[in-house]
Formats: C-alpha cells, structure tokens, sequence
C-alpha cells in the first residue's frame, strides 16, 4: 500500500510500473495528453466502471487508496457533525487562523495575518511549492460552500484518528490504532519542506473530508511515468459516513481539481492514483474530469494513474 504523499523520499514508499513499457507518445495523442500513458484498460473493467458512473453512488470514503464499496458499515460516531461550539469557529477568522468566513466570502481570498503563525502552520508560512493553499479561500459546489483547511495537529487529529479507525477506512490508508499512529503520518508532512499538505475539507462550517495536496513531479511516483513540472497530486478520504455515497465525492474532487489549477498557473495536469479494484473511486474520478492514463504497480495495490487536464483554452 502506498503510504500518503511523500515528504521526503523515504516518507513515502517507492512504486514501480508493471511493464516498464508504453511510456512513449501515443499516436493521434494531444498536447495534454502525450506525456502520459493511455492504456486500454479490459472490456470487462472498463464495463463495470461504465455502471458505476452511470449510478447513484459514485464515491466511496478511501479516495487515496480508492472508497470501498458502496455500503460499508462503519461506525456512527465517524458520520456524526462535530458540534459547532468545537468546530464552529475554528475555521474562521475570529481565530486568526487566515481562513475567510465561509458564508460571508464564497470566492474571496483570505487575509493574511501579522500575528504569530501557530508552529504546526509554519511550515507553510514561507513555502510556495504549493502556491500557499491556505490562501486559496472558498468555493462553490452543487454541495455547498467548500474550502480546504490546512492540518492544525492541536486542533484536528482526534477528528481525523477517528476517520481513519473507520474500517472502511483503515482498510485502504492503514492509520487505524491510537492518535499517534495517525499523528505520524500527518506530522511529517506538516513540519516537511510543503511539498505535501494535509488538510480538512469544510463543506459549509463543518470539517468533513480529509486531503493530502502534493508535489507528484517531486514525488518517487514521478520515476515511474513522464511527469511534468508542477504536476499536483491529491488523495481523498470522505470521512463521515453521512457524506458517503451519493456523489459528494465526484463533486469535491472536481472542486479542488479546480482549485489545484485556478491556484497554480505552472500546474498542467493534476493527479491521482485510486486502487484498480475499487471502481466506485475510479468511476469518481473519471465523472470529475478525470481521465485513466495508466495502471501503476504500487506496493500493496495496483493503482489507477489518473489525469485532469488544464483546459486548453485556460491562459494560465
């Protein structure tokens, strides 16, 4: 299994392709697309993606790893809404933490502050390998308003240690166990050079997805198929299961595909890699514009490496 964006090199473990072949241009194959693998997939696979597209639960909890299949069980307690008087204010500006009222401020972009950074949130604070997410402010989505968090330690890992100790969950991103199994994944990446950002997706006020935001061209999976400069890599986890289900995931992935791009002028393409067994996540993002490029042999899963392209009418 892959372990999470990479860090560093020896955060994240190295993936291989399965042949090792096909990594020239396609024929007939455009500027967007001719950096990229695009093999057919089997008609049997690619059968069964049609119908999950086609149906009304395209999304599952484990977009990094791929959702699960449509009904898991999972605990209650993972779906419930966090009460407002623990979250309500946290993601505002009141606190000073440079994220824009969610109601008030759809599109704006945030203020950046004067006062000290909270340490967990410095590491962002001079970084610009992912163009300050942070300051990437809000959203409109057929949802609701939605806007990426960056991880605040103190604040968010019993929410997102109980996420990922959902078995549905912990099936695919393997963090289940005590907060410090989970605090080891994330802290890394907090207090690394940004070239991976963890964050909390929050859908009107309440935090309610988990996203890893990350460097691919900086990235050991850009050893194994043609990267580009600034290419940007995400990995999902919706973690309530009150979000599960009917389309939410299709919807924000599109969403922060958007942002990825609107944000990053240099970033061409964005990136995923679901697991090839987990259709409902493949058939997720292949309705949020994503395309299947290729398959790529990761440890511990067959992944799908798929692509969004910038529009080539996008001046950016």
């Amino acid at each position: 299994m892959e372990r999470g964006s990479a860090t560093a090199a020896d955060t994240r473990a190295e993936t291989r392709t399965g042949t090792g072949e096909g990594m020239g241009e396609e024929p007939g194959s455009d500027a967007n697309s001719q950096d990229t693998l695009d093999l057919r997939l089997p008609d049997e696979v690619i059968a069964t993606f049609t119908e999950a597209v086609q149906g009304d639960e395209a999304d599952g909890p484990a977009g990094r790893a791929g959702a699960t299949a449509n009904g898991a069980e999972a605990p209650s307690a993972v779906g419930a809404r966090i009460p407002a008087d623990r979250y309500g204010d946290s993601y505002g500006d009141r606190h000073g933490d440079a994220h824009a009222d969610m109601h008030g401020a759809a599109h704006a972009r945030t203020q950046r502050i004067t006062q000290p950074m909270p340490a967990d949130l410095a590491a962002f604070a001079d970084d610009d390998l992912l163009d300050h997410i942070a300051d990437w402010g809000p959203t409109s989505t057929p949802a609701g308003v939605f806007r990426l968090v960056p991880v605040r330690i103190q604040r968010d890992l019993p929410l997102i240690s109980r996420w990922m100790n959902d078995p549905a969950v912990a099936a695919f991103w393997e963090l289940d166990g005590p907060d410090t199994v989970t605090e080891a994944h994330l802290r890394p990446q907090i207090e690394g050079d940004g070239r991976s950002v963890p964050c909390l997706g929050v859908l009107d006020g309440a935090p309610m997805s988990y996203w890893e935001i990350y460097r691919a061209d900086l990235d050991p999976v850009a050893r194994y198929y043609p990267a580009r400069p600034h290419d940007t890599g995400v990995h999902l986890l919706i973690g309530g299961v009150a979000h599960r289900g009917r389309g939410l995931g299709t919807a924000l992935l599109r969403a922060v595909a958007d942002l990825v791009l609107g944000h990053r002028p240099p970033c061409t393409r964005v990136i995923a890699e679901p697991d090839l067994r987990n259709v409902p996540s493949v058939a997720a993002f292949l309705n949020a514009g994503f395309r299947f490029s290729a398959e790529v042999d990761l440890p511990g899963k067959r992944a799908a490496l798929m692509v969004r392209d910038r529009d080539p009418g996008d001046p950016r």
